[in-house]
């Protein structure tokens, strides 16, 4: 299974809208109160209307519900018990209205009763339902607020891990230039002196000390291009194929391994630092294929596919280990990261006939 990371920016969604518009109706905000009231006033007075045209003997009770509901949600639950009141009163008015008649003053004062209780049940359901509704929605709105903190948190982290890498990659980078290569340059000269005594004396130890300053000159030539590419400073825009064809060069150079790179056209980026980012990336994975991997045979690919970028890394290694036993190291984690931060994709994915893809998939800017 591939490893892949993405960094999707998702908009406000339907359901950002759908919660926000939720929480200014069930708050039953100042402004929103007064039409709202008006509205459950004027649904009441039209079902009492078709409560009276119908006459007494066909009840319209369930319909009184509606407005008794509407000014729980919309108002509050104290003015759904005013609208329970006026929709009982509306429609013992509407039935004796019509000519309903009753044995005792008791039967219509019972009904009355029996109906506004069955409302005060739903709205005390209604009105806790809301509450917990709404405490729910603060609970979500607290636990995302703490995720988005700890994800920035994480970001920032993730960020000073790559300029803590950078610095230390350029420390290492001069140490080695300034260190460790002016060493073995004045080592070479001290065996080239010595070299050119013994020759002088036609001593058969100068063939052996010429080997030597031989090995020392190639110690020195690898040392300044490890160093090269530590020191590697921001890469232009439209040189990221430059780059890295010279370091496919350096890496068949230092490792001894059939590294190469091909690039389709001329490609240009926009933003300052992108071009870095990919370099690091394909770096990295580059040296993963040959310190882990074991490989023999690398090939880098930049090239424009669509409207994308896509930076290829195939090697002929060992691949990646089994799911069961696979981890996502530092390595991955940090070209992953790498990659989010240019808004790439990336993903690393075991080939079928051996070794390992790396892919990373940037949307080039529209010309």
């Amino acid at each position: 299974m591939p490893l892949e990371v993405k960094s999707p920016d998702s908009p406000r969604s339907f359901r950002t809208w759908r919660q926000s518009f939720s929480r200014k109706i069930l708050a039953g905000s100042s402004h929103r109160r007064l039409p709202f009231a008006v509205a459950t006033i004027a649904v009441v007075a039209v079902i009492g209307a078709a409560d009276f045209l119908t006459g007494f003997e066909l009840s319209m009770l369930a319909f009184y519900f509606v407005p008794v509901c509407l000014a729980v949600a919309t108002v509050g639950w104290r003015f759904g018990v005013l609208a329970a009141l006026i929709s009982v009163g509306t429609w013992l008015a509407g039935d004796i209205a019509a000519g309903a008649h009753y044995a005792s003053p008791l039967v219509p004062i019972w009904n009355a009763v029996i109906a506004l209780s069955a409302y005060l049940v739903v709205i005390w359901l209604l009105a806790n339902v809301m509450a917990l509704h709404r405490e729910m929605e603060s609970r979500v709105k607290q636990r995302t607020a703490a995720l988005t903190d700890e994800i920035a948190e994480r970001e920032r982290l993730e960020r000073e891990i790559l300029e803590i890498s950078e610095r230390e990659r350029r420390n290492i980078g001069h140490d080695l230039h300034d260190g460790l290569g002016q060493h073995l340059t004045g080592t070479a000269l001290v065996a080239q002196a010595l070299g050119a005594q013994l020759a002088a004396r036609d001593a058969p130890e100068a063939g052996e000390m010429k080997a030597i300053v031989a090995l020392v000159e190639e110690g020195i030539d690898q040392t300044r291009s490890l160093a090269k590419g530590l020191l590697l400073a921001e890469i232009e825009s439209d040189g990221l194929a430059t780059a890295l064809n010279e370091f496919a060069l350096a890496t068949r150079a230092q490792y001894r391994v059939d590294c190469s790179f091909q690039s389709e056209g001329r490609i240009a980026l926009d933003k300052a630092g992108v071009a870095t980012q990919l370099y690091r990336i394909a770096q990295e994975a580059t040296r993963n294929a040959i310190r882990h991997g074991h490989s023999h045979r690398i090939a880098i690919s930049l090239a424009g596919v669509g409207p994308d970028l896509l930076l290829q890394v195939n090697d002929d290694g060992s691949g990646l280990p089994p799911v069961g036993k696979r981890r996502q190291g530092l390595g991955l984690r940090i070209m992953a990261h790498r990659a989010a931060m240019v808004g790439a994709s990336f993903s690393v994915e075991a080939r079928p006939e051996g070794g390992t893809l790396m892919q990373c998939r940037l949307l080039l800017p529209s010309p």
